[in-house]
C-alpha cells in the first residue's frame, strides 16, 4: 500500500507559520536585546550627567574648603537625587571617605568601591556592588579652582531599577510581535489558498502524475506538435515535429524565427485561419493546421499540428499522370477500334502483309532509343525513364533522350526526385503532340547536370524566379490540386543542398528549359561534354 502523505496544504501552512514565528521569535529576541541595551544606555547616560554635573557645581567645590563639608553637601546632595531620580548621590573627599549619602549613618566611612582611579582623575562607568546593592554608576573627580583632585562625586541607579523599567516596556514590545506573528499566519493561510487554487486543488502526486502522461501523450502521438506563445517564443516542440523540422533538442524558450524554417514563420503567426495547409519545409511536404490555446479565456499560444504528406504527394501525383492516361485511354478507344476493323478487313481480303504493314503504322516501335539509353547505367533513373515513356506515348507525346546523355551507377535518389518531377511538369504543360527532351550529364564542377526542354508555352520571364517557391504554379486552376506549385520549389531545395542551383529559361524547341545543377558529392561519370 502507498504511504499516504500530508496534504500539500498543511505542508505550506505549518512551513510558513514555522518560518513566521522562527522570524518573529529571533527579532523579537534581538529587539528586546535592543531595547534593554537602548534603556540602559539611556541610564548611563544619566547617572554620568548628573554626577559631571555635581563634581562641577560651585557649591560642592567650595564645600571642601568649609571645616565640616558633609553639613554642606549631604542635603545638597539629597536635593540632586531627589530631583534626577537616581537612587544615590555619593560625594567623597581624597581619601575616599564620605561626605554625603542616602543612609546619614553612612556619613564618615570609606566607600565599599575601590575610589583610587577616579581620585587619580578617571572617570568611570560602569555596574558594581555597592551598600545598597548592584547598581550601575558613574564617578566622576571633583577638582578645586586649581585643577587638583579634591575628592569624587559618585551617581548610581540600582539594576533593580533598570530591570523594573525594562518590564515596564517589554509588554509593549511583544504585544507587537505577537500581533506580526498573528498577522504573518493569517497572511500563511492566505498565501495556502492561493496556491492551492493557482494548482487547481492538485497535490505534488497528482501535478507529476499529469505532467508524465502529458509528455507520454504529446510525444507519442504520430503528428507533429509545435506551439509558439505569444512573445514569439517555441514553448513545445515533440519528438515528430523535431524529426518533421530536423530541430535540435534545446528550441524550446528560443525564438521561433531563429529555429523554424522560414515557410513555417507566417503559420505560427497572424490571424489568418491555417487549415490543411501544404507547406514545404526542407525536402518534406508538411500538412499544418493552427489552433490557438487559450487559458482562462485568454490566447496565450498558437499551436501548429504537422503532418507528414511527402509520400502522399508523390502518390496523388502518379494518380494524376494515371488519370490523365485514362483520359487519354478512353480518347484512343474509338481511334483503336476502327483500327481493329482495318485490320480484320484486309485479313478476311487475304492480304496478310498489308496488315503488318498497317500495324506498325499504327504505332510500333521503341518508346527510347536503345543506344542513348544504355549509357544511364543506373537502373532507378533507367526505370524512371522506361515508366515515364511509356506515359508520354499513351498520352501522345515525344519523349527523347538527348545523344551524348551519361549518368552512372548510384547516382541517388536525389537525380530520381529531380528528374520525376520536370518530367511530369514538362508533359503537363506540352500535352498531346508535344515534344520533351531530357539530358543527364557531369557538370563542369564534378557534379551532376539534369536538364528537360519542352515545347510548351514556356515560362514568363517575370515568373522564372519565383515558379521555384512553394505553391507558386503555372497550371490551370483545376489542375492545381493535391499539391501542386510543390514539385519544382522541392528541385529547388535538393539542388541548394547539393550546393547546386535550378533555373527556367527559354528551351530551342520554344516551351521552358529547366536546367537543375546537383554539385558534389557525387559519383563519377562518364566525361560527356553538355549539349
Amino acid at each position: 500500500m502507498r504511504r499516504r502523505t500530508m496534504p500539500l496544504g498543511v505542508q505550506l501552512l505549518l512551513l510558513q507559520v514555522g518560518i513566521v514565528l522562527t522570524t518573529v521569535v529571533v527579532a523579537g529576541a534581538v529587539a528586546v536585546q535592543h531595547q534593554y541595551e537602548q534603556i540602559r544606555d539611556a541610564y548611563r547616560q544619566q547617572v554620568l550627567t548628573v554626577a559631571s554635573s555635581t563634581a562641577r557645581l560651585p557649591s560642592v567645590v567650595d564645600a571642601y574648603d568649609r571645616p565640616d563639608p558633609s553639613t554642606t553637601l549631604q542635603p545638597l546632595a539629597e536635593l540632586i537625587r531627589a530631583a534626577s531620580g537616581v537612587t544615590f548621590v555619593v560625594i567623597t573627599d581624597a581619601e575616599g571617605i564620605r561626605y554625603s549619602h542616602p543612609d546619614p549613618d553612612r556619613i564618615g566611612d570609606r566607600v565599599s568601591t575601590d575610589p583610587s582611579p577616579t581620585l587619580a582623575g578617571e572617570v568611570f562607568v560602569g555596574s558594581e556592588e555597592g551598600t545598597l546593592g548592584r547598581s550601575l554608576r558613574a564617578k566622576v573627580p571633583v577638582r578645586d579652582s586649581s585643577g587638583q583632585v579634591v575628592g569624587a562625586a559618585s551617581v548610581g541607579i540600582l539594576e533593580s531599577q533598570l530591570a523594573a523599567e525594562f518590564r515596564r516596556e517589554a509588554p509593549a514590545l511583544v504585544a507587537w510581535l505577537a500581533g506580526a506573528a498573528l498577522l504573518g499566519s493569517l497572511g500563511s493561510v492566505l498565501v495556502v489558498r492561493l496556491v492551492r487554487r493557482r494548482i487547481f486543488g492538485l497535490e505534488p502526486e497528482e501535478i507529476a502524475r499529469l505532467l508524465e502522461t502529458r509528455e507520454a501523450m504529446v510525444h507519442g502521438i504520430r503528428e507533429g506538435l509545435v506551439a509558439v506563445d505569444q512573445r514569439g517564443r517555441v514553448v513545445l516542440v515533440n519528438d515528430e515535429a523535431s524529426r518533421l523540422l530536423d530541430l535540435s533538442d534545446d528550441v524550446v524558450g528560443r525564438a521561433a524565427a531563429e529555429v523554424l524554417d522560414a515557410a513555417m514563420l507566417p503559420l505560427v503567426a497572424g490571424d489568418r485561419p491555417v487549415t490543411d495547409e501544404l507547406v514545404l519545409s526542407g525536402e518534406r511536404l508538411l500538412v499544418a493546421n493552427r489552433t490557438p490555446a487559450v487559458v482562462g479565456g485568454r490566447r496565450v499560444a498558437e499551436v501548429l499540428t504537422l503532418r507528414d504528406r511527402t509520400e502522399l504527394a508523390s502518390a496523388l501525383r502518379e494518380l494524376d499522370g494515371q488519370r490523365n492516361l485514362t483520359n487519354t485511354l478512353r480518347a484512343q478507344a474509338h481511334e483503336f477500334s476502327n483500327k481493329l476493323h482495318v485490320i480484320q478487313g484486309l485479313i478476311e481480303l487475304g492480304r496478310a502483309q498489308d496488315a503488318v504493314a498497317f500495324i506498325d503504322r499504327a504505332g510500333g516501335g521503341q518508346l527510347l532509343d536503345s543506344r542513348s539509353l544504355g549509357a544511364v547505367a543506373d537502373p532507378a533513373v533507367t526505370a524512371l525513364l522506361l515508366a515515364k515513356a511509356a506515359v508520354a506515348h499513351e498520352r501522345g507525346i515525344a519523349l527523347a533522350l538527348v545523344p551524348g546523355s551519361s549518368l552512372a551507377a548510384g547516382s541517388g535518389d536525389d537525380v530520381v526526385t529531380v528528374l520525376g518531377n520536370l518530367l511530369d511538369n514538362a508533359m503537363d504543360a506540352t500535352g498531346t503532340g508535344g515534344t520533351v527532351t531530357v539530358f543527364l550529364g557531369p557538370g563542369p564542377d564534378g557534379g551532376l547536370v539534369v536538364r528537360v526542354d519542352d515545347d510548351g508555352p514556356g515560362v514568363a520571364e517575370e515568373d522564372r524566379a519565383r515558379v521555384f517557391d512553394v505553391g507558386v504554379t503555372t497550371k490551370r486552376a483545376t489542375d492545381a490540386d493535391h499539391g501542386r506549385g510543390i514539385g519544382l520549389a522541392l528541385v529547388a531545395r535538393i539542388a541548394a543542398r547539393r550546393g547546386g542551383s535550378a533555373t527556367v529559361t527559354s528551351a530551342p524547341l520554344g516551351g521552358a528549359r529547366v536546367d537543375v545543377r546537383l554539385g558534389a558529392p557525387a559519383p563519377a561519370m562518364a566525361e560527356v561534354a553538355a549539349p
